[in-house]
């Protein structure tokens, strides 16, 4: 058995009761209570019970330590580490019963990810992640794929549906990869969008103005399966502006050479 961080085990134990709790109610939709945050951007109660569940776990285990929730907000304590959480990382597929979903987990020490889970309870898959130990889903290493440049490739991306304004060159950015490229896909949730392509199943990413919580866990992952992962214009800064850009190192170079004049 893979032996994992003591750490890791409780961010994985609260993904999991999180899980349970997001798949409990998969076929009730129509009766959850639904707010709408801001424009295209909806939360559920399973939202906010996934969170609530997450808190508590890690709270228990670590009440020294400051959390981040995409519900919540920030719980502020220890600054030195910092779990930054998304209970349901593609809310709006949630709610209209496409399966690709997933619970995003991260710990931060100093600024630096340490630990990192996403969970798929609808396949049951866990992707996870330690600083300098790899990338595993259910078990098994992952590897980036080792793809030349664009050529048959698969991309993963996400329209800038929150901020329009970004919309007319995220279409002329896709205009110039997509003849490059053997496919683009927009499955809707960007933390599943990091783990696959941390595991072999994307060849590269880009999207505009993700949150914090999006990409925290998912970033981890690429980088601990051997890929790059930065901002538009190439730097650790993604986090804080949300522009992302990941790939093997040839994928990642050429998103970054073709994004480059639009920067």
């Amino acid at each position: 058995m893979l032996p994992i961080d003591p750490t890791l085990n409780i961010a994985i134990k609260a993904a999991r009761k999180a899980g349970d709790i997001i798949f409990r109610y998969h076929n009730q939709i129509k009766y959850l209570n639904i707010e709408n945050k801001a424009n295209n951007d909806f939360v559920s109660q399973v939202d906010k019970m996934a969170e609530d569940v997450i808190i508590e776990e890690l709270k228990y285990a670590f009440p020294e330590h400051s959390i981040l929730g995409e519900e919540n907000g920030k719980i502020s304590a220890d600054e030195n580490f910092l779990w930054i959480i998304d209970p349901l990382d593609g809310t709006t597929n949630y709610l209209h019963g496409f399966p690709q979903y997933a619970v995003s987990i991260a710990l931060y020490e100093k600024l630096q990810a340490s630990q990192a889970v996403v969970y798929d309870p609808f396949k049951q898959e866990l992707f996870i992640a330690s600083k300098g130990k790899g990338a595993y889903l259910n078990e098994k290493r992952l590897r980036v794929t080792n793809t030349n440049g664009f050529e048959n490739t698969l991309i993963g991306t996400g329209f800038p549906f929150k901020s329009p304004q970004f919309l007319a060159t995220y279409l002329d950015i896709f205009k110039d990869i997509h003849p490059q490229v053997a496919g683009i896909r927009r499955a809707g949730s960007a933390a599943l969008d990091l783990a696959y392509l941390a595991a072999g199943r994307l060849d590269g990413f880009w999207e505009f103005k993700l949150n914090i919580w999006d990409i925290a866990a998912g970033s981890l992952l690429v980088k601990e399966a051997g890929g790059f992962i930065g901002d538009f214009l190439g730097t650790e800064k993604y986090l804080k502006n949300g522009n992302v850009v990941a790939g093997n190192e040839s994928v990642y170079k050429a998103i970054l050479k073709t994004i480059k004049p639009y920067t």
